[in-house]
């Protein structure tokens, strides 16, 4: 490489590192420092569970917490909680999981992983039925992060959203329509969102979600339908944003 082609090499490579810089710096800046919400899982309107999570941004990136508790009747029969964790980095996108884990110490053949390497674009998946590495699909998010990346993605004028997700057995894509200019009651009160749902599909679960759009598109409520009927909601009862 001559003196020339090398001083080009030089600042073509300075540039794109000053570019990254300033997109990460820019996701910093729109990354809330930390977030806490607390959730009632219901069904049939009877409350059978509380969700506690905290999103902390992190030098480096960010940490999601995740604990379920069941609560009334529920509890007597199954006692133990949930944790569930996602780690990663913040990218001009949003969240990038690396590590997403899926734990019950009671249970633990339930209990599943999932390690991604966005340098190799692979996908290790750990659960009862062993360890398996995939491809891995661009944004792939995880089931806790995917949550807190609506936070980062631009929906004002999008009528679909789609992206892959894990839960740590198996990775499977998502297909959402958009509905703005709607509203969500919880008991914090009433909120203008954005009503994203699923597409009613002959045997499969419907999701729906609403996104308070005054409070950085965070999610409030979500109801999630099996092909029977049957519905469970999770709906937002505490809240706490801290830029």
């Amino acid at each position: 490489m001559t003196p020339l082609k090398r001083n080009r090499h030089n600042l073509a490579h300075l540039l794109v590192s000053l570019l990254f810089c300033g997109f990460a710096q820019q996701v910093q800046a729109v990354s809330p420092a930390r977030v806490q919400a607390s959730y009632d899982v219901l069904k049939a309107g009877i409350k059978v569970a509380t969700i506690t999570e905290t999103y902390t941004r992190t030098k480096d990136g960010y940490h999601i917490d995740s604990v379920t508790k069941a609560h009334g009747l529920l509890a007597l029969v199954k006692a133990e909680a949930i944790h569930v964790t996602s780690q990663g980095v913040l990218t001009a996108q949003g969240l990038r999981p690396v590590t997403f884990i899926h734990e019950k110490k009671l249970d633990s053949k339930r209990n599943s992983r999932a390690d991604l390497d966005w340098k190799e674009n692979l996908i290790t998946l750990t659960d009862r039925a062993g360890k398996r590495t995939l491809a891995l699909p661009q944004g792939t998010q995880d089931r806790l992060s995917a949550m807190y990346q609506f936070m980062f993605t631009e929906l004002k004028n999008a009528t679909t959203f789609k992206f892959y997700m894990t839960n740590g057995s198996k990775v499977d894509d998502y297909s959402y329509r958009i509905t703005a200019n709607k509203s969500v009651t919880v008991p914090l009160g009433t909120f203008k969102a954005l009503y994203v749902a699923s597409p009613p599909e002959p045997g499969k679960n419907r999701t729906e979600i609403w996104l308070a759009a005054e409070h950085a598109n965070f999610p409030y409520k979500m109801d999630i339908t099996d092909p029977d009927g049957g519905k469970l909601s999770q709906v937002l009862t505490q809240f706490r944003f801290e830029p």
